[in-house]
C-alpha cells in the first residue's frame, strides 16, 4: 500500500463521514457508492481509489465507530477511576452507544448491515471479537483481584451475566412500555443500578470501592489501548 499523504487522509475521513451519515439516514441497502461520493464532494472513482468495494467501505465505517467507543472509554477510565467500575462503565457504554447509530449496528448485530458485510467482515470482526473477549476476561481478573466484584460464580459465568444484562437493555430500548416506565433519561441510571446489584462484592463500602477503583483504573484503561491500536491498523489497512 502506498503511503498516504495528508490530503489523502483528509479525503478518506470525508468519505467515511459521508458513508456513516447516509448509513444512518437511509440504511445500508439504499446507499450507493455514488451517493457517498456525492455527499463527500468527490467523484465515484475517487472513492474506489481508497476502498475496493461498497462492503469494504462500510466495514471501515463500522470499525472506525468501534474505535471511537473504545478510545473514549479508555480515556474516561484514565481520567476518572470510578469509570473503571463495571456498573459505571456499563452506563457509559450504553449512553454512548445509544447516541451512535453506527456503533449500535456493531454491538446489536444489525441483520441488514452485518449480514451483507459477512464475507468482508468475517476475518476482521471475528478477530476483533476474540480480542475484545480477552480484554474483558483480563478486566474481570483485575476486578476480582481488587475485591470489587463477587466471586461466588466463575468469572466466565459472571461475564456472561454482565453482557446479557447490557444486551437486554438495548433489546428493550424501543418498547413503548419501557419508555413510559423508566423515561428517556433514566435507562442509563437503571442499568448502572442493575449491574451493580449483579456484580458488586458483598459488604463493599463506598470508601473501599473508591480505593479499589483507583487501584485498577490505569490497568483497566491500558487493557483497551492495544485493542484500539488493532482497530486503527485494521480500518486503515482497508483504505489506501
Amino acid at each position: 500500500m502506498a503511503e498516504q499523504v495528508p490530503g489523502d487522509a483528509e479525503r478518506i475521513e470525508r468519505v467515511l463521514d459521508a458513508a456513516a451519515e447516509l448509513l444512518v439516514r437511509w440504511g445500508y441497502r439504499r446507499v450507493t457508492v455514488e451517493d457517498v461520493a456525492r455527499r463527500a464532494g468527490v467523484g465515484k472513482g475517487t472513492v474506489y481509489l481508497h476502498v475496493r468495494t461498497k462492503e469494504a467501505l462500510f466495514l471501515t465505517v463500522l470499525l472506525r465507530a468501534q474505535r471511537r467507543l473504545f478510545a473514549d472509554l479508555a480515556d474516561r477510565m484514565a481520567a476518572e477511576p470510578a469509570n473503571a467500575l463495571p456498573w459505571r462503565m456499563s452506563r457509559l457504554l450504553y449512553e454512548r452507544m445509544r447516541g451512535d447509530a453506527v456503533a449500535r449496528a456493531i454491538y446489536l448485530g444489525d441483520a441488514e448491515v452485518l449480514g451483507r458485510l459477512a464475507h468482508e467482515a468475517a476475518g476482521a470482526l471475528g478477530e476483533l471479537a476474540a480480542m475484545r473477549e480477552d480484554v474483558v476476561r483480563r478486566y474481570f481478573r483485575l476486578l476480582r483481584g481488587a475485591g470489587l466484584v463477587a466471586t461466588d460464580l466463575p468469572a466466565e459465568q459472571q461475564m456472561h451475566n454482565w453482557g446479557s444484562v447490557i444486551y437486554g437493555f438495548f433489546l428493550t430500548d424501543s418498547l413503548p412500555q419501557v419508555t413510559a416506565l423508566v423515561g428517556e433519561g433514566g435507562r442509563g441510571e437503571l442499568l448502572e443500578y442493575a449491574v451493580r446489584r449483579l456484580l458488586v462484592a458483598p459488604g463493599l463500602d463506598p470508601e473501599q470501592e473508591a480505593a479499589a477503583a483507583a487501584s485498577v483504573a490505569t490497568g483497566a484503561a491500558e487493557l483497551y489501548r492495544p485493542l484500539i491500536e488493532h482497530i486503527d491498523t485494521e480500518w486503515r489497512r482497508r483504505t489506501r
